[in-house]
């Protein structure tokens, strides 16, 4: 069986005899005992141990028990402090508790009443020490489960995404590469890694509206009719509809997928935002949907789609009509790098 730790006391006075005294009495409590003449030597001590008891007097020389009880206590937040003075002082004693110390005796003493304070003063500790480890168990365990319920919710909208590529096959791994093409010009523009993972859930989720739009008019071949093209562009709404109740906690992903197709012009939909009406999220997943749509294949034009080139160039002549102009040149900069880089 493994013995138990030792409980190492430090114990600071000026007056050796009456040291000498608390070291027999710390030590008969089942405590081992340092000395310190002054409060310089009691913080040397403490560096050599890991105390959980300070027992010092108030008027030392180089460093009295105030500073003593400060320095130890910003540097051992663990380390309780008892002290000792022979001045009955309210003031002095409310000023060495409100320093962090746990008690404050005065001289003359009564053994059993060191005793007495030392064990409350070590319960108090205890006590302490137990809820912060509570703590911290408790916020390692909603952690975990704040994981694993993203973990599911992630696979819930990974689901919705397959559902939707399934159903419509033209724009199979559509929403990956806008997710990719989105985070990319977010770190472009020195967006935080916080907002980045927001927009790359944005991303992957920005055209879940076409769930709802028929497949004979997402999988047609040829040119849309009027009709057919605004049945298809209620996607946005229809998309911001079925997550509102899922992303609650991620308002920049809906935001996303209800304001991608928004133009800087004021001409986009749903709600006919413009410039810097539409946030910023929204513009990046604009240009990043545009930049995939033209190099991707469509079923209303198969076999006919741009080579990155002619997209890119696209979306610099679509600049502060389409795009924000800012953006679109920050996402022709990151995609030739990109382009380079392979």
């Amino acid at each position: 069986m493994t013995a138990p730790a030792p409980m190492f006391c430090v114990i600071a006075d000026d007056e050796p005899r009456l040291r000498q005294v608390l070291v027999r009495l710390m030590t008969s409590d089942g405590f081992t005992c340092l000395e310190a003449s002054d409060g310089v030597e009691a913080l040397e001590r403490l560096e050599t141990v890991p105390a959980a008891l300070l027992l010092s007097d108030l008027r030392m020389p180089r460093m009295d028990g105030i500073e003593l009880l400060r320095q130890s206590r910003a540097k051992y937040p663990d380390l309780a402090v008892i002290l000792i003075t022979a001045v009955a002082d309210v003031e002095l004693a409310l000023s060495c508790l409100a320093n962090g110390a746990m008690d404050y005796l005065t001289k003359p003493f009564h053994l059993e009443e060191v005793l007495a304070r030392v064990g409350q003063a070590m319960e108090k500790r205890r006590l302490i020490l137990e809820n912060r480890d509570y703590q911290t168990g408790l916020e390692r365990l909603v952690a975990a489960q704040a994981r694993r319920l993203e973990e599911l919710f992630l696979g819930g909208v990974q689901a919705l995404v397959q559902a939707l590529e399934v159903k419509d096959q033209y724009t199979r791994g559509h929403s990956i590469r806008v997710s990719q093409y989105s985070s990319l010009l977010a770190r472009e523009i020195g967006l935080a890694e916080s907002m980045v993972r927001q927009i790359e859930l944005g991303g992957q989720v920005h055209d879940i509206g076409k769930i709802g739009v028929r497949e004979a008019v997402l999988n047609k071949e040829g040119p849309l009719t009027d009709e057919e093209y605004q049945h298809i562009m209620t996607h946005p709404m229809l998309g911001w509809q079925i997550l509102s109740p899922l992303l609650g906690e991620e308002p920049v992903a809906l935001s996303i997928v209800r304001s991608h197709h928004e133009r800087f012009d004021g001409r986009g939909i749903p709600d006919r935002l413009a410039g810097m009406n539409i946030p910023v999220e929204a513009r990046i997943a604009g240009v990043a949907d545009a930049f995939d749509a033209m190099t991707s294949g469509r079923a209303y034009r198969r076999g006919r789609f741009m080579s990155p080139d002619d997209a890119i160039s696209e979306i610099a002549r679509c600049a502060g009509t389409q795009f924000d102009p800012e953006l679109a040149t920050a996402f022709i900069n990151v995609i030739r790098r990109e382009r380079l880089a392979t």
